[in-house]
């Protein structure tokens, strides 16, 4: 009968942190070096020769998690990364409002279009022109 073997554990061996125990941590000890750092929050491994072995990867992505990033990334549908659209703007300093290009690769708006602009209490409506026009020469002919 064959006996499984049993993994070592090291007693010395701290587990990694996580989550706001490792962004805490980072803070405290902002003076040190990043490799320090990984150490310090147990980012590391003794290798079979006894020596330690940062986890550099492993403690920057845990880091990344932490902090809510999301590198992965969600697909806009037009097959390029990028920022996806919020649909909120802000009034600039010099109180323009600035519509973004992924609004008008949207829309399909190109360079000239004009709108006319109607204003409410609370909204501003923006009324393409172009497609005004072409819809009403369509419907007349």
């Amino acid at each position: 009968m064959m006996m499984a073997k049993q993994k070592k554990t090291d007693p010395k061996k701290v587990e990694p942190l996580v989550g706001e125990q490792l962004i805490h941590k980072v803070k405290e000890l902002e003076t040190l070096s990043k490799e320090e750092k990984a150490k310090a929050c147990g980012y590391y491994t003794i290798t079979k020769n006894g020596h330690e072995r940062v986890n550099m990867m492993q403690f920057l992505n845990a880091l990344i998690d932490a902090e809510g990033i999301d590198l992965e990334g969600k697909s806009t549908g037009n097959g390029h990364g990028g920022r996806s659209a919020s649909y909120r703007i802000t009034v600039q300093a010099n109180g323009q409002l600035l519509i973004g290009s992924a609004y008008t690769k949207q829309l399909r708006l190109n360079p000239g279009d004009e709108f006319e602009i109607s204003l409410g209490r609370k909204h501003i409506r923006l009324n393409h022109l172009s497609r005004e026009k072409d819809q009403a020469v369509n419907s007349a002919a």
